[in-house]
């Protein structure tokens, strides 16, 4: 095992740990006492930053009364739900993981320190963090495990790239543009699956190209060169108003000493959150919020900075979604409004009653927040189809929510999901929880309710955000279910289904 590997497993272990702790309702002080040790030391074990022995963490395992960690072959992971109660609380919006990991990739441009607040701990960010260490990047959790201070090597030692973790994000395709202010040549691995000339790639070459990028894809590799000699003034026209596509070019054109304006630019929240963090780093940029950019690039950029990234609005509807199919009254904290807008208002035409407080900052200074108390409520289907549009749309990751939204309604909902090839086919696992779901194609689905959910024992789908909407449905219903092989929730959510537990859920974690 690798350095990089041996602390990517500690962080994993340590996330394990936290979870377990606080789903028992049990404070670091309370462990320590009863590990005989300090709560320094368990902070430094959750935040993945402590070596453990097997006999420590066989003393953690009898002190929660959990079985975290198995020696030999790790088995899965499964939630018991016993559902069909209401919840009440309040319950906060964590930041952004897509923010996180542009805000990640973007700190390469940085010669200077980068310091970010109240990071998500989720496995997509671990991974990144994983392949920035084993370049050269010294990244150092704090004591509590929520904030990470990221300091670039003068030169960055990309032939010791760590590929297990590359290859299991494709979030590694955002190295290509801070990177090519900084070599001449490189080469990345990249995610299976992930080809040239397939709509995921593609765009970003287009996006890339005008700063003098040139791609050569074989045997699992970009082979990437640069070119020096390219105008001051740049245009680039994005082929796909996407996120990261949007993403790639703005730190491309943050390293390029001119003036670059990027057309149909997506102006969604992680864009923005880059964008803001640019800002600090001395880059001015024109446009933020708007699909027109125009960015002041600095050929050196050095400067010790801190940013927070703002909260995670795909979050938010996950939360608000868990209240909602519950007939459940409680209050989502710190939901980023500008980008839940459209979301509240189809909910309000499908006769969701809520309640709004006044805005505020976030802790960036400059996204909106609200608190959002949602209400018992008899919903209807909406007269028109659900479908996801570019921000200000409504946003493609918050389209399945609306299925089991939608399965709580009275009458027929059209889905549309015309973004993803078959993603709607994992929508119809709701039928095995007693919901009417029909398949009309690969990207739409005509639903009818409502439903009267019953238990079910399920395996989870293999799509981050079906996977969320299945256990939001097992809430609701009756009796006792099973979701099978959890893992991939932990991709997007920190510790979900504990918080979801101190709202009253009643899950039980377990494995066999």
């Amino acid at each position: 095992m690798t350095a990089t590997d041996e602390t990517t497993t500690l962080a994993e272990i340590g996330s394990l740990i936290r979870g377990a702790r606080q789903s028992k309702g049990i404070t670091q002080s309370q462990l320590a006492e009863r590990l005989s040790t300090s709560q320094s030391a368990i902070a430094r074990i959750e935040s993945g930053s402590q070596n453990l022995s097997v006999e420590l963490l066989s003393r953690i395992n009898r002190a929660l009364e959990a079985d975290l960690l198995s020696i030999g072959t790790p088995r899965a992971q499964h939630l018991r739900v016993t559902g069909g109660h209401q919840l009440a609380g309040t319950i906060t919006v964590n930041s952004s993981k897509n923010g996180a990991v542009a805000l990640l990739c973007a700190s390469l441009l940085n010669r200077g320190r980068t310091t970010l607040r109240g990071v998500a701990r989720i496995v997509e960010v671990d991974r990144i963090v994983a392949v920035l260490r084993s370049i050269g990047v010294r990244a150092t959790w704090s004591a509590d495990g929520k904030d990470l201070e990221i300091v670039p090597p003068a030169n960055l030692d990309l032939d010791a790239i760590d590929d297990d973790a590359a290859r299991r994000t494709r979030s590694i395709i955002m190295f290509l543009g801070p990177l090519l202010g900084r070599e001449q040549q490189f080469q990345l691995p990249y995610a299976g699956g992930c080809d040239l000339g397939t709509r995921t790639v593609e765009p970003h070459m287009v996006a890339l190209r005008p700063f003098g990028l040139d791609v050569v894809a074989t045997g699992g590799r970009y082979h990437a060169t640069v070119k020096a000699d390219r105008p001051d003034e740049l245009s680039v026209v994005l082929t796909e108003r996407g996120d990261t596509v949007t993403e790639n070019a703005l730190m491309a054109a943050a390293h390029h000493p001119g003036v670059t304006t990027i057309r149909n630019a997506s102006p969604n929240y992680m864009v923005q959150d880059l964008c803001f963090y640019l800002e600090l780093l001395g880059v001015r940029v024109e446009g933020i919020g708007t699909t027109t950019l125009r960015v002041h690039g600095l050929e050196d950029i050095a400067a010790d900075v801190e940013y927070a990234p703002a909260e995670d609005p795909v979050e938010a509807m996950s939360l608000l979604t868990a209240g909602i199919v519950t007939h459940s009254e409680i209050t989502v904290a710190r939901v980023p409004i500008e980008f839940m807008e459209i979301e509240l208002a189809t909910l309000s035409e499908m006769g969701l009653r809520y309640t709004l407080s006044p805005e505020y900052p976030a802790a960036n200074g400059r996204t909106r927040l609200v608190d959002v108390t949602v209400h018992p409520s008899d919903l209807k289907a909406p007269i028109d189809k659900i479908h996801p549009m570019p921000f200000p749309g409504l946003n493609i990751d918050n389209l399945p929510f609306f299925a089991v939204i939608a399965a709580s309604a009275e009458g027929h909902t059209l889905i549309h999901d015309w973004v993803y090839d078959s993603r709607a086919i994992h929508l119809t696992d709701l039928t095995r929880l007693g919901a009417d779901v029909r398949m009309l194609d690969p990207h739409r689905l005509d639903i009818t309710g409502p439903t009267h959910w019953s238990g079910a024992e399920i395996s989870c789908p293999p799509a981050l955000r079906p996977a969320v909407v299945i256990l939001l449905a097992m809430l609701a219903a009756k009796g006792t279910s099973v979701l099978r092989g959890v893992d991939i929730i932990a991709r997007g959510y920190e510790q979900l289904q504990e918080r979801l537990i101190e709202l009253g859920a009643q899950i039980e974690t377990f494995r066999d």
